[in-house]
C-alpha cells in the first residue's frame, strides 16, 4: 500500500472528497494490516451505525494459529459472540476427514449414488421435463448432506480471520457468516469451493442446469462484515476443464460471494474475484422484499474482477455503492458484469473496464427487473464512457433511468477511473497487506 506522512494524506483526503478524485491514501490504504484492525472510520456500508472490528478485543485463550480443517472449527467455537481471532497459515483443506486425511466424492456418495446411474435415470429424453425424484435423486441429496458436513464452516459474531503472509488457503470451503455481527475477513485466498453432487433442474431456462451449492463466502442476515484483500478463484477446477451432460455444463460452482437474506452493511474491498461465473449476488430472491428491502447496503471498491462471465454484482433491493473496480472481461463467454435487478440501486462511478473487442459494451449492464443505475465517471480501454448510455442505445428493450435515488457519503478514497488499473492491479487481492 501507498505510505506518505498523515498530515499530508489527510489534507489530501479531504480535498479529495470535496473534488470526488482522490490524490492521496485513505485510511484503509494507510492500515498496517495488522491482526486487530479495524476497519477504518467512514470506509463503505461496514463503517456505518458503529463500525466493524472483529475480534479486535480478543483474549489470549480466543486468539488461534491455524493449520487445518480441526484446528480451524475448534477455533471458531460454537457460534457464541466471544471475541476471536483466527489466523490462518498456509492452505486448509475444507475436504478432509478429523484425522486431516484427503476426502474424494466417492468418499462422500452414499446409498448408491453414481454419477452414471444419475445421468442414465434423468436424461430428458426418457425422464422429462418433471424434477428428479426416486432413488437416485434421494442419494445424490444424502451425499451432498455429507459433504456439506466437512465444507460449510460457521463463523460467529466478533471474529476476524486473517491470513498469514502470502499463501493462506481456504481450499474447497464455504465460510458461512450466518445470522451474526461484527466479522472482519482479509488476506485469505478462497479456491475451489466445489459440489461433488450438483442437482439436475430441466425446468431451469429453456434447456436446463445444473445447479450447485457452496459460494466460497456467505454473508447471510448479518451485518458489519469487511470482506477485504482477499483473492476468489476457481483455480485447480476452472469450469472450462468440467464436461457437459444432457447438452449443459455440469456446473460444480456457485457463487464466490453473496450477499443475501437481510445481510447489512458490507464492505468488500481490495479483493480479487478471478476465473468464475456467477461471482457475487447481493439480494437472491426478487420475493425477498420483505427481508431484504432498506437493507443489503454494500460498498465494492478497489476490486479486480477478472474474467469473470457474470454478476460483478447482481443487485436486488441493496443500496450499492461501485466505484474504483477495475473490470477485465473474458475473451469468450462473457455475459455482464452490473446486473439491475428489482429495486435495486446500484451506484457505480470511476470504475474501469478492460474488454476484448468481441465484446459489445452495451452488455456491461443487464436489466434484471430493475429500473435505474447511477454510473458516471467510468472508463472503457482507458476512455471515459457513458456506460449506461451505451446500454440503453445498444439494447433497446432494457431500457433504464440514470438515477439510483441516492448519493454514496461513506468512502475515504476515490481514485481516478484512467489509474484503476494500475492501482488495483498492484494492491488487490491476497498477500497484498
Amino acid at each position: 500500500m501507498f505510505r506518505r506522512h498523515a498530515r499530508v494524506a489527510a489534507v489530501l483526503g479531504c480535498a479529495a472528497l470535496a473534488l470526488g478524485v482522490a490524490q492521496g491514501p485513505s485510511a484503509a490504504a494507510q492500515e498496517t494490516g495488522g491482526a486487530r484492525g479495524a476497519l477504518p472510520a467512514g470506509d463503505g456500508w461496514a463503517s456505518a451505525d458503529g463500525g466493524t472490528t472483529g475480534g479486535a478485543k480478543a483474549d489470549k485463550a480466543h486468539t488461534f494459529t491455524v493449520t487445518n480443517r480441526t484446528e480451524l472449527v475448534k477455533a471458531l467455537g460454537d457460534g457464541d459472540a466471544t471475541p476471536r481471532l483466527i489466523r490462518i497459515k498456509g492452505t486448509i483443506d475444507a475436504n478432509t476427514d478429523d484425522a486431516g486425511k484427503p476426502l474424494s466424492c466417492a468418499d462422500y456418495a452414499t446409498d448408491g449414488y453414481s454419477l452414471d446411474a444419475y445421468l442414465a435415470a434423468y436424461d430428458p429424453a426418457t425422464w422429462g421435463k418433471t424434477a428428479p425424484s426416486g432413488p437416485q435423486e434421494d442419494a445424490r441429496a444424502a451425499s451432498a448432506a455429507r459433504q456439506y458436513e466437512r465444507v460449510e464452516l460457521k463463523v460467529g459474531s466478533n471474529t476476524t480471520i486473517l491470513g498469514v503472509g502470502r499463501n493462506a488457503k481456504l481450499l474447497g470451503a464455504s465460510l458461512q457468516i450466518r445470522g451474526v455481527d461484527n466479522v472482519i475477513v482479509r488476506n485469505v485466498t478462497f479456491e475451489d469451493a466445489f459440489d461433488c453432487f450438483p442437482a439436475w433442474d430441466p425446468t431451469d431456462g429453456d434447456d436446463g442446469n445444473w445447479n450447485s451449492e457452496y459460494d466460497n463466502l456467505v454473508v447471510y442476515g448479518s451485518t458489519h462484515v469487511w470482506v477485504d484483500h482477499n483473492t476468489f478463484t476457481d483455480g485447480r477446477r476452472p469450469d472450462s476443464a468440467q464436461p457437459s451432460y444432457f447438452g449443459r455444463l455440469y456446473q460444480q460452482h456457485d457463487g464466490e460471494l453473496d450477499v443475501v437474506r437481510g445481510a447489512d452493511l458490507v464492505t468488500a474491498s481490495w479483493n480479487v474475484f478471478a476465473d468464475h461465473d456467477k461471482t457475487l449476488m447481493i439480494g437472491n430472491s426478487d420475493s425477498a422484499g420483505a427481508t431484504d428491502r432498506g437493507k443489503l447496503r454494500v460498498t465494492l471498491h478497489h476490486n479486480l474482477f477478472k474474467n469473470i462471465v457474470e454478476r460483478a454484482p447482481r443487485v436486488r433491493f441493496g443500496k450499492v455503492d461501485a466505484y474504483n473496480n477495475h473490470f477485465v472481461a473474458p475473451r469468450s463467454g462473457y455475459a455482464y458484469s452490473w446486473g439491475v435487478g428489482v429495486e435495486s440501486q446500484l451506484y457505480a462511478e470511476a470504475n474501469a473496464f478492460t474488454v476484448p473487442a468481441s465484446v459489445d459494451p452495451a452488455t456491461i449492464i443487464k436489466k434484471w427487473k430493475g429500473t435505474a443505475l447511477t454510473a458516471k465517471n467510468n472508463h472503457l480501454g482507458g476512455k471515459a464512457a457513458d456506460l449506461l448510455a451505451l446500454h440503453n442505445a445498444g439494447v433497446p428493450d432494457e431500457q433504464l433511468g440514470g438515477d439510483a435515488g441516492w448519493t454514496p457519503t461513506l468512502r475515504t478514497r476515490v481514485d481516478a477511473p484512467g489509474a484503476v488499473p494500475g492501482v488495483v492491479g498492484k494492491d488487490a487481492g491476497a498477500g497484498r497487506l
